[in-house]
Protein backbone atom coordinates (compact mmCIF):
# COMPACT_ATOMS: atom_id res chain seq x y z
CA UNK A 1 0.00 0.00 0.00
CA UNK A 2 1.54 3.48 -0.73
CA UNK A 3 2.26 5.61 2.61
CA UNK A 4 -0.30 7.92 3.67
CA UNK A 5 -3.51 6.29 2.07
CA UNK A 6 -6.52 4.01 4.34
CA UNK A 7 -8.04 1.20 4.20
CA UNK A 8 -11.61 0.93 6.15
CA UNK A 9 -12.12 -1.86 8.73
CA UNK A 10 -13.97 -2.21 11.42
CA UNK A 11 -13.81 0.44 14.87
CA UNK A 12 -14.99 2.28 16.59
CA UNK A 13 -16.67 6.22 17.02
CA UNK A 14 -13.95 8.38 17.90
CA UNK A 15 -14.21 11.69 19.58
CA UNK A 16 -11.30 13.08 17.57
CA UNK A 17 -11.66 14.01 13.76
CA UNK A 18 -10.56 12.57 10.97
CA UNK A 19 -9.67 13.55 7.45
CA UNK A 20 -8.56 12.58 3.95
CA UNK A 21 -5.45 10.80 3.60
CA UNK A 22 -2.23 12.28 1.46
CA UNK A 23 -0.68 10.98 -1.02
CA UNK A 24 2.50 9.15 -0.95
CA UNK A 25 5.19 12.02 -0.51
CA UNK A 26 8.68 11.39 -1.98
CA UNK A 27 11.68 11.23 0.44
CA UNK A 28 12.31 13.84 2.51
CA UNK A 29 15.16 16.34 1.77
CA UNK A 30 18.11 17.23 2.86
CA UNK A 31 17.66 19.32 6.16
CA UNK A 32 18.81 22.82 6.30
CA UNK A 33 21.58 23.63 8.07
CA UNK A 34 19.62 25.74 10.33
CA UNK A 35 17.54 22.55 11.42
CA UNK A 36 19.73 20.11 11.70
CA UNK A 37 22.62 21.68 13.14
CA UNK A 38 26.27 21.49 12.39
CA UNK A 39 25.42 18.08 9.84
CA UNK A 40 27.63 15.69 12.17
CA UNK A 41 26.24 12.38 13.45
CA UNK A 42 24.31 12.76 16.76
CA UNK A 43 25.94 12.43 19.99
CA UNK A 44 25.34 9.00 21.82
CA UNK A 45 23.84 7.68 18.42
CA UNK A 46 25.56 4.80 16.13
CA UNK A 47 24.59 4.65 12.86
CA UNK A 48 23.23 1.34 10.79
CA UNK A 49 23.20 1.01 7.30
CA UNK A 50 20.31 2.63 5.55
CA UNK A 51 19.08 4.89 8.74
CA UNK A 52 19.89 8.63 7.04
CA UNK A 53 18.81 10.05 10.93
CA UNK A 54 21.08 7.58 13.22
CA UNK A 55 19.46 5.05 15.25
CA UNK A 56 19.59 5.21 18.69
CA UNK A 57 22.13 2.85 20.58
CA UNK A 58 21.49 4.35 24.11
CA UNK A 59 19.11 5.01 26.92
CA UNK A 60 16.54 2.40 25.55
CA UNK A 61 15.94 -1.17 24.43
CA UNK A 62 17.30 -3.56 21.74
CA UNK A 63 15.69 -6.72 20.65
CA UNK A 64 16.90 -8.46 17.66
CA UNK A 65 18.10 -5.55 15.57
CA UNK A 66 15.49 -3.10 17.14
CA UNK A 67 16.87 -0.19 18.90
CA UNK A 68 14.77 2.23 21.11
CA UNK A 69 15.56 5.42 23.19
CA UNK A 70 12.67 7.19 25.36
CA UNK A 71 13.70 10.26 27.29
CA UNK A 72 12.94 13.61 28.86
CA UNK A 73 15.42 16.35 27.64
CA UNK A 74 16.45 19.24 29.50
CA UNK A 75 15.00 22.18 29.36
CA UNK A 76 11.91 21.01 27.77
CA UNK A 77 9.31 20.47 30.84
CA UNK A 78 6.40 18.45 28.92
CA UNK A 79 8.14 17.04 26.74
CA UNK A 80 9.05 13.31 26.03
CA UNK A 81 11.50 12.10 23.23
CA UNK A 82 11.62 8.72 21.24
CA UNK A 83 14.10 7.21 18.65
CA UNK A 84 13.74 3.92 17.61
CA UNK A 85 13.48 1.39 14.68
CA UNK A 86 11.10 -1.81 15.31
CA UNK A 87 10.90 -4.48 12.86
CA UNK A 88 8.79 -7.07 14.80
CA UNK A 89 7.37 -4.62 17.07
CA UNK A 90 3.77 -4.34 17.24
CA UNK A 91 1.92 -1.87 19.90
CA UNK A 92 -1.65 -2.72 21.03
CA UNK A 93 -4.04 -0.67 21.26
CA UNK A 94 -3.42 1.86 23.66
CA UNK A 95 -3.92 6.33 23.92
CA UNK A 96 -1.70 8.83 25.08
CA UNK A 97 -2.19 11.83 27.41
CA UNK A 98 -0.43 14.00 24.95
CA UNK A 99 -0.26 14.50 21.41
CA UNK A 100 1.90 12.35 19.13
CA UNK A 101 3.92 13.95 16.63
CA UNK A 102 6.02 10.71 14.74
CA UNK A 103 8.51 11.88 12.08
CA UNK A 104 9.39 8.24 9.85
CA UNK A 105 12.78 8.71 8.81
CA UNK A 106 12.87 5.42 6.95
CA UNK A 107 10.81 2.39 6.17
CA UNK A 108 7.09 2.65 6.86
CA UNK A 109 4.55 2.19 9.89
CA UNK A 110 1.17 1.41 9.81
CA UNK A 111 -1.44 1.78 12.13
CA UNK A 112 -5.09 1.89 13.13
CA UNK A 113 -6.65 5.23 13.56
CA UNK A 114 -10.16 5.02 14.49
CA UNK A 115 -11.91 2.49 12.20
CA UNK A 116 -8.85 3.59 9.54
CA UNK A 117 -5.43 1.56 8.22
CA UNK A 118 -3.22 4.08 7.73
CA UNK A 119 0.45 4.59 6.56
CA UNK A 120 2.92 6.86 6.92
CA UNK A 121 6.56 6.72 5.13
CA UNK A 122 9.60 9.23 4.91
CA UNK A 123 8.62 13.04 4.50
CA UNK A 124 5.30 12.14 6.62
CA UNK A 125 3.99 12.79 10.20
CA UNK A 126 1.88 10.38 11.75
CA UNK A 127 -0.45 13.13 14.41
CA UNK A 128 -2.35 11.32 17.40
CA UNK A 129 -4.50 13.71 19.69
CA UNK A 130 -4.54 12.93 23.37
CA UNK A 131 -6.60 9.91 24.40
CA UNK A 132 -7.56 8.40 21.64
CA UNK A 133 -6.94 4.61 20.46
CA UNK A 134 -4.28 3.60 18.03
CA UNK A 135 -2.34 0.50 17.16
CA UNK A 136 1.54 0.76 15.39
CA UNK A 137 3.50 -1.95 13.48
CA UNK A 138 5.67 -1.95 10.69
CA UNK A 139 3.98 -1.60 7.03
CA UNK A 140 7.20 -2.87 5.16
CA UNK A 141 9.57 -6.34 5.89
CA UNK A 142 12.43 -4.27 7.02
CA UNK A 143 10.22 -1.61 9.36
CA UNK A 144 10.41 1.50 10.20
CA UNK A 145 12.62 4.22 12.28
CA UNK A 146 11.05 7.18 13.92
CA UNK A 147 11.79 10.56 15.80
CA UNK A 148 8.90 10.94 18.03
CA UNK A 149 7.81 14.01 19.70
CA UNK A 150 5.38 13.65 22.67
CA UNK A 151 3.97 17.06 23.79
CA UNK A 152 1.92 17.89 26.79
CA UNK A 153 -1.46 18.64 25.59
CA UNK A 154 -1.76 22.35 28.00
CA UNK A 155 1.71 23.28 25.74
CA UNK A 156 -0.02 22.49 22.61
CA UNK A 157 -3.20 24.39 23.42
CA UNK A 158 -1.22 27.37 24.41
CA UNK A 159 0.91 27.40 21.12
CA UNK A 160 -2.92 26.93 19.15
CA UNK A 161 -4.39 29.73 21.35
CA UNK A 162 -0.87 32.39 20.53
CA UNK A 163 -0.84 31.11 16.83
CA UNK A 164 -4.18 30.44 15.03
CA UNK A 165 -6.61 31.75 18.20
CA UNK A 166 -8.23 28.56 18.80
CA UNK A 167 -8.74 27.88 22.77
CA UNK A 168 -10.38 25.02 24.06
CA UNK A 169 -10.33 21.36 22.24
CA UNK A 170 -7.80 21.86 19.84
CA UNK A 171 -6.78 18.71 18.03
CA UNK A 172 -5.60 16.89 14.37
CA UNK A 173 -7.57 16.78 12.09
CA UNK A 174 -5.27 13.80 9.95
CA UNK A 175 -3.77 10.90 11.63
CA UNK A 176 -0.79 11.30 8.61
CA UNK A 177 0.50 14.86 7.16
CA UNK A 178 2.57 14.55 4.17
CA UNK A 179 4.67 17.40 5.22
CA UNK A 180 9.22 16.95 4.82
CA UNK A 181 9.69 20.22 5.95
CA UNK A 182 7.45 19.59 9.03
CA UNK A 183 9.30 16.16 8.87
CA UNK A 184 12.75 17.91 9.51
CA UNK A 185 11.79 20.15 11.85
CA UNK A 186 10.66 17.09 14.25
CA UNK A 187 14.23 15.54 13.20
CA UNK A 188 15.59 19.02 14.41
CA UNK A 189 14.13 19.37 18.14
CA UNK A 190 15.55 15.53 18.41
CA UNK A 191 18.82 16.92 17.07
CA UNK A 192 19.34 19.94 19.36
CA UNK A 193 17.83 17.94 22.85
CA UNK A 194 20.68 15.60 21.38
CA UNK A 195 23.02 18.07 21.95
CA UNK A 196 22.11 19.91 24.88
CA UNK A 197 20.45 22.81 23.03
CA UNK A 198 17.23 23.80 24.70
CA UNK A 199 16.15 26.98 23.08
CA UNK A 200 16.80 25.70 19.54
CA UNK A 201 14.91 22.54 20.84
CA UNK A 202 12.21 24.40 22.17
CA UNK A 203 12.08 26.98 19.13
CA UNK A 204 11.60 24.28 16.74
CA UNK A 205 8.89 22.24 18.40
CA UNK A 206 7.30 25.37 18.77
CA UNK A 207 7.38 26.37 14.84
CA UNK A 208 6.50 22.48 13.56
CA UNK A 209 3.26 22.75 15.93
CA UNK A 210 2.88 25.91 14.66
CA UNK A 211 2.94 25.11 10.88
CA UNK A 212 0.99 21.58 11.69
CA UNK A 213 -1.87 23.77 13.66
CA UNK A 214 -2.28 25.92 10.59
CA UNK A 215 -2.57 23.33 7.85
CA UNK A 216 -4.06 20.17 9.45
CA UNK A 217 -5.31 21.45 12.97
CA UNK A 218 -9.37 22.25 14.22
CA UNK A 219 -11.41 22.62 17.36
CA UNK A 220 -12.22 18.77 18.52
CA UNK A 221 -16.05 18.95 19.56
CA UNK A 222 -16.70 16.44 22.07
CA UNK A 223 -19.12 13.33 20.62
CA UNK A 224 -23.23 14.01 21.54
CA UNK A 225 -23.59 11.45 24.69
CA UNK A 226 -24.92 7.99 22.70
CA UNK A 227 -28.59 7.58 23.31
CA UNK A 228 -28.17 4.11 24.69
CA UNK A 229 -25.80 2.77 26.89
CA UNK A 230 -23.24 5.81 27.30
CA UNK A 231 -24.20 6.45 30.95
CA UNK A 232 -23.70 2.68 31.47
CA UNK A 233 -19.97 2.75 29.94
CA UNK A 234 -19.23 6.03 31.78
CA UNK A 235 -20.04 4.45 34.88
CA UNK A 236 -18.14 1.08 34.27
CA UNK A 237 -15.17 3.15 33.56
CA UNK A 238 -15.45 4.74 36.83
CA UNK A 239 -15.57 1.85 38.48
CA UNK A 240 -12.39 0.17 36.95
CA UNK A 241 -10.69 3.30 37.12
CA UNK A 242 -11.69 3.23 41.17
CA UNK A 243 -10.88 -0.58 41.21
CA UNK A 244 -7.94 -0.76 39.20
CA UNK A 245 -6.10 -3.86 40.83
CA UNK A 246 -8.85 -5.83 41.35
CA UNK A 247 -11.63 -5.46 39.14
CA UNK A 248 -14.76 -7.18 38.54
CA UNK A 249 -15.41 -9.65 35.35
CA UNK A 250 -17.43 -7.87 32.75
CA UNK A 251 -20.73 -10.16 34.17
CA UNK A 252 -20.06 -8.87 37.53
CA UNK A 253 -19.64 -5.15 36.29
CA UNK A 254 -22.68 -5.16 33.79
CA UNK A 255 -24.86 -6.74 36.95
CA UNK A 256 -23.77 -3.72 39.24
CA UNK A 257 -25.04 -1.23 36.64
CA UNK A 258 -28.33 -2.74 35.84
CA UNK A 259 -27.19 -4.19 32.36
CA UNK A 260 -26.33 -7.21 30.19
CA UNK A 261 -22.35 -7.87 29.90
CA UNK A 262 -23.17 -7.84 25.67
CA UNK A 263 -25.09 -4.19 25.88
CA UNK A 264 -22.00 -2.74 28.02
CA UNK A 265 -19.51 -4.70 25.96
CA UNK A 266 -20.79 -2.75 22.68
CA UNK A 267 -21.82 0.68 24.38
CA UNK A 268 -17.98 0.76 26.09
CA UNK A 269 -16.36 0.06 23.10
CA UNK A 270 -18.64 2.60 21.00
CA UNK A 271 -17.50 5.48 23.80
CA UNK A 272 -14.32 4.50 24.22
CA UNK A 273 -12.52 2.96 20.91
CA UNK A 274 -12.02 -0.71 22.93
CA UNK A 275 -13.44 -3.19 25.22
CA UNK A 276 -13.29 -2.66 28.83
CA UNK A 277 -10.38 -5.12 29.12
CA UNK A 278 -8.51 -2.84 26.75
CA UNK A 279 -9.35 0.20 28.30
CA UNK A 280 -8.02 -1.48 31.58
CA UNK A 281 -4.49 -2.66 30.61
CA UNK A 282 -4.48 0.86 29.15
CA UNK A 283 -5.06 2.71 32.20
CA UNK A 284 -2.94 0.67 34.27
CA UNK A 285 0.18 1.56 31.99
CA UNK A 286 -0.96 4.81 31.91
CA UNK A 287 -0.78 4.91 35.99
CA UNK A 288 2.20 3.50 35.85
CA UNK A 289 4.04 5.75 34.04
CA UNK A 290 3.30 8.19 37.06
CA UNK A 291 4.42 6.10 39.45
CA UNK A 292 7.41 4.88 37.69
CA UNK A 293 7.63 9.22 37.03
CA UNK A 294 7.79 9.69 41.17
CA UNK A 295 10.47 6.95 41.71
CA UNK A 296 8.40 3.84 42.25
CA UNK A 297 10.29 0.89 42.00
CA UNK A 298 8.74 -0.95 38.67
CA UNK A 299 8.13 -4.41 40.82
CA UNK A 300 6.23 -2.25 43.02
CA UNK A 301 4.64 -0.54 40.29
CA UNK A 302 3.17 -3.07 38.63
CA UNK A 303 1.26 -4.54 42.33
CA UNK A 304 -0.02 -1.32 42.50
CA UNK A 305 -1.67 -0.69 39.33
CA UNK A 306 -3.13 -4.73 39.36
CA UNK A 307 -0.78 -6.61 37.19
CA UNK A 308 0.26 -9.60 38.28
CA UNK A 309 4.02 -8.87 38.43
CA UNK A 310 6.85 -6.77 36.56
CA UNK A 311 7.01 -9.42 33.49
CA UNK A 312 3.47 -8.73 33.43
CA UNK A 313 4.05 -5.26 33.60
CA UNK A 314 6.87 -5.48 31.18
CA UNK A 315 5.07 -6.81 28.65
CA UNK A 316 2.19 -4.76 28.64
CA UNK A 317 4.29 -1.44 29.36
CA UNK A 318 6.40 -2.45 25.89
CA UNK A 319 3.77 -2.71 23.57
CA UNK A 320 2.45 0.58 24.54
CA UNK A 321 5.08 2.91 24.99
CA UNK A 322 7.97 1.36 23.37
CA UNK A 323 10.60 0.75 26.06
CA UNK A 324 10.78 -1.59 29.05
CA UNK A 325 9.74 0.37 32.45
CA UNK A 326 13.16 0.27 33.79
CA UNK A 327 14.12 1.78 30.40
CA UNK A 328 11.72 4.58 30.79
CA UNK A 329 12.41 4.95 34.64
CA UNK A 330 16.09 5.69 33.83
CA UNK A 331 16.01 7.71 30.59
CA UNK A 332 13.61 10.33 32.40
CA UNK A 333 16.13 10.62 35.65
CA UNK A 334 13.40 9.01 38.53
CA UNK A 335 14.64 7.41 41.11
Amino acid sequence: MARGDRRQGSGSREGTPTGPAHRAAPAAPTAPASLSGSGARPRGHAVSAGDRSGAPAQGGAATRGERARYWQPAGLPGVDLLHAHYVRKSFSRHTHESFVFAAITEGVEAFHYGSDLVHAGPGQIALVNPDTPHTGHAGVPEGWTYRTIYPDAELIRSIAAETIALRGGVGFTDPVVDDPYAAQLVIGVHRAAEEGNALAADSLLRLVTARMLRSHGGRVTPLAPLAAGARDAARARAVLQERMADPPTLEQLATELGTSPFALLRAFRAAYGMPPHTWLTDARVRRARRLLDAGTPPADAAVAVGFTDQPHLNRHFTRSVGVPPGAYQRARGAR
